[in-house]
């Protein structure tokens, strides 16, 4: 796999070890054998940046807002843009009549295919790979596999923009608001600027880069990020606030009005409808 897929492994790495706390906030039976013994190795090369509870935090906001999304909603197409070693499609309770479709580079797909070659799909669902690059043309090979964009579809966009210079990231978050039908939701997270810069993370960002994962965007703002692409934001919570603790987060939660603080942002937003579009 390209070395920015590896990083999947390091995630997966953090959710066996939330797995096997007997105070665990979610459970992925799965976790270990898709991490293999690079993520646990990438885990321990990225200790030291509050990573462990993040990981730990994003996965059961998402994993929470993902099933609340599908049983309020009706939404029956949900599409994980690169997907990683997500294993969600095999863990959560899914609605009978959900097709989930992750999207992620070809041979990542590959190998997570042969990872979990022994697992049966879980019935009233279905799962749809599509090897694609994000940076090119992703929308066709999507519509090919089936999704449509005249149905109401959550996009769960989880570890990625931060990967992304911020062209990129506006053109992606503004393509799956245009691509989308009404009653669309979109699940993320994103970073601050300020945790590009800070000092105490300089070890952990140059590992990253020099195992060829550099970070690329944060914003201060994601509201306004949010907002500038198409999407209504609904809420935005960083890990210690409510909503986005769970009792994990070790650290103090400084007011957003308080400059250069390095932080970690989950967003939920929804599909504005015509009326606000046109307003």
């Amino acid at each position: 796999m390209e070395a920015v897929s590896r990083t999947a492994q390091w995630t997966a790495a953090a959710r066996a070890l939330e797995t096997e706390r007997e105070d665990r906030l979610f459970a992925d039976p799965y976790a270990r054998t898709v991490a293999d013994t690079i993520g646990f190795d990438l885990l321990e090369r990225y200790a030291g940046a509050g990573t462990v509870p993040f990981l730990a935090i994003r996965t059961t906001y998402l994993d929470r807002q993902i099933v609340r999304t599908v049983q309020e909603t009706g939404i029956r197409q949900v599409v994980f843009l690169a997907a990683g070693m997500d294993t969600r499609f095999y863990r959560l309770p899914w609605p009978d009549g959900v097709t989930v479709y992750e999207l992620d580079r070809p041979a990542l797909l590959e190998a997570k295919a042969e990872m979990l070659a022994d697992e049966p799909d879980p019935a009233g669902r279905t799962r749809v790979t599509v090897p694609v690059d994000l940076t090119q043309d992703w929308t066709g090979p999507l519509r090919e596999a089936g999704w449509r964009s005249d149905r109401p579809v959550l996009w769960v966009v989880e570890g990625l923009l931060f990967f992304l210079p911020e062209d990129a990231v506006r053109g992606l978050i503004s393509t799956l608001a245009g691509q989308s039908a009404p009653g669309s939701v979109l699940l993320g997270d994103v970073i601050s600027k300020a945790a590009l810069q800070n000092p105490l993370s300089r070890p952990f960002l140059n590992s990253l880069e020099e195992d060829g994962n550099p970070w690329l965007f944060g914003t201060e703002t994601p509201e306004d990020l949010l907002a500038e692409c198409g999407w209504e934001v609904r809420e935005v919570r960083q890990p210690g606030e409510d909503g986005a603790d769970f009792g994990r987060w070790p650290y103090p939660v400084p007011a957003r009005s308080v400059p250069r603080v390095p932080r970690s942002f989950l967003f939920t937003c929804d599909l504005p409808t015509a009326e606000v579009k046109a307003a």
